[in-house]
């Protein structure tokens, strides 16, 4: 009778315990399925954090590569115009020197060597000019050019073509290409002819 009582606790107890396998066994997926969805949506934020990571790395990436082409775009402006003041000091200089050799027209002796001396003077300050690219611009003859020249007066009678430059009254200069001082000029009217020289027979 006890082996019969404890046969059938036994019966229980085993179908219990199935029951319980079972019922885990349902239970199973249904967590194993809200683990997955949460790991997938784990793995999204993650590949969107990534993502914007990822952007913010090639915005700054694209900024430090414009600040470096800026910088050395300051840089090399500093270097090419940093004597720019300098130049237009010295241009009164160089203005006064041609003035005196202009000036000098006399056979004197001593007034021959002083312009003589003059003209070496300018010729040495204009290789040193040109040496750190100050360029002289003397446009004579040349087709008027507003970006390099400034027209003081139109001169009605002169001959040649209409805007060619007649007379320059003060040379311009262009450091690196940058204009320093236009050239200050006369420019022609245009349409009249250069005076005929009959031949003598």
């Amino acid at each position: 009778m006890n082996s019969e009582s404890e046969q059938q606790v036994e019966v229980i107890t085993a179908a219990e315990e199935e029951n319980t396998v079972i019922d885990a066994a349902a239970e199973a997926p249904a967590e194993a399925q809200t683990d997955v969805a949460a790991l997938t949506e784990e793995l999204a934020q993650a590949n969107r954090r990534a993502d914007e990571n990822w952007d913010k790395l090639l915005r700054l990436q694209a900024e430090m590569e414009n600040l470096r082409r800026r910088t050395e775009k300051d840089l090399d402006s500093t270097r090419k115009f940093a004597l720019e003041r300098f130049a237009k000091e010295l241009l009164p200089v160089i203005d006064s020197l041609e003035l005196g050799i202009q000036a000098s027209t006399s056979d004197n002796p001593e007034v021959v060597k002083l312009r003589e001396g003059s003209e070496l003077t300018l010729k040495q300050l204009t290789a040193v000019l040109e040496r750190f690219n100050v360029l002289v611009v003397d446009p004579q003859g040349e087709k008027f050019n507003p970006e390099l020249h400034q027209a003081m007066a139109v001169d009605p009678s002169a001959p040649g073509e209409a805007n060619t430059v007649v007379k320059v009254f003060q040379k311009g200069y262009v450091l690196n290409d940058r204009l320093l001082r236009p050239a200050m000029v006369v420019i022609a009217q245009g349409g009249v002819e250069a005076p005929r020289v009959d031949e003598e027979a």
